[in-house]
């Protein structure tokens, strides 16, 4: 398996004073023919996050049109998006769509901590935002949640994966956050289950953005990972036979850096796989954590 990148398909400019800088954590919903709409959060000057797009033809990689102003913006103090919006995947509950994201948080003296947000994608250019958190810390999750993605499943019921923090600092000084897995009946009650994909010490231990496959033979995931050992950002990859315990399989998650110089030559990070057509696709970030961009690559099946 190999990811034939197609290159950097948006870099960010100064659109709004709310998206000066940064475009991470894309996010596609189809528009129409080959024209895709990607959501992303982008920073202010205080790399505050909240929530832009651009429609972009991913096979010609035109781009159609750019947001003027951001369709939603971090919280006020206090709040438990108040320091950014980083948002995960689409799904539909009940008839209505919905974009789970990290809620960003920075108290005073204190550690920056994530919970998990929703919002209500009204249409394309409409969001309105849950004003208390969808899923908190608990006895499961203790100290601070990630970016989730969410799978609807046939029956109606839900899977969400999901980042977690173990603690902010391991023996080299590396957080350990990993992803665990949570079930819902309905899409708004979550049964936790706590550490899905392994974790290994100076290997993988610092995990974000899962992103999931399914397919006829299994699933199949990727996400960022840091080992501890110095390097930024990686994209790994797992597989699973039943969406609840994942085999890691880094070797193979088919996507690595670009050249040194290149915007994506130090890290590779937040990506989102999607299909289109025949194809299967992968928007992901590069330097920075998306302040050079996202680019796109396409699946390649050997």
């Amino acid at each position: 398996m190999v990811w034939n990148k197609l290159g950097l398909l948006y870099k960010p400019v100064n659109i709004h004073p709310k998206l000066k800088t940064h475009a991470a954590n894309p996010l596609p919903i189809h528009l129409h023919d080959d024209v895709f709409r990607i959501y992303f959060s982008g920073r202010d000057r205080t790399d505050r996050s909240s929530v832009g797009y651009v429609d972009i033809n991913i096979i010609t990689q035109d781009i159609i049109r750019t947001c003027s102003e951001p369709l939603l913006t971090h919280g006020e103090a206090g709040s438990y998006y108040s320091h950014g919006i980083s948002i995960g995947n689409i799904y539909t509950s009940h008839g209505k769509d919905y974009i789970l994201f990290m809620g960003w948080q920075i108290d005073k003296g204190e550690h920056w901590r994530g919970d998990v947000g929703r919002i209500q994608l009204i249409d394309k250019d409409t969001m309105v935002i849950d004003p208390e958190p969808f899923i908190g810390v608990d006895s499961v999750d203790e100290v601070s949640l990630s970016y989730p993605w969410v799978e609807a499943n046939d029956d109606g019921s839900f899977d969400m994966w999901y980042g977690s923090t173990i603690s902010w600092n391991s023996e080299n000084g590396e957080m350990i956050h990993v992803l665990n897995h949570a079930t819902s009946e309905n899409g708004e009650e979550w049964d936790r289950h706590g550490l899905s994909v392994p974790y290994e010490v100076n290997l993988a231990q610092a995990f974000s953005k899962p992103t999931v496959l399914c397919t006829p033979s299994d699933y199949k995931m990727w996400f960022s990972y840091r080992s501890g050992t110095g390097e930024k950002y990686r994209i790994g990859y797992a597989t699973s036979a039943d969406k609840k315990n994942w085999i890691l399989d880094l070797a193979n998650s088919g996507i690595t850096i670009g050249p040194e110089g290149a915007w994506d030559g130090e890290m590779v990070c937040y990506p989102y796989v999607f299909q289109h057509n025949t194809e299967t696709y992968m928007l992901y970030n590069g330097n920075g954590n998306g302040k050079t961009g996202f680019g796109l690559a396409k699946l390649e099946v050997e």
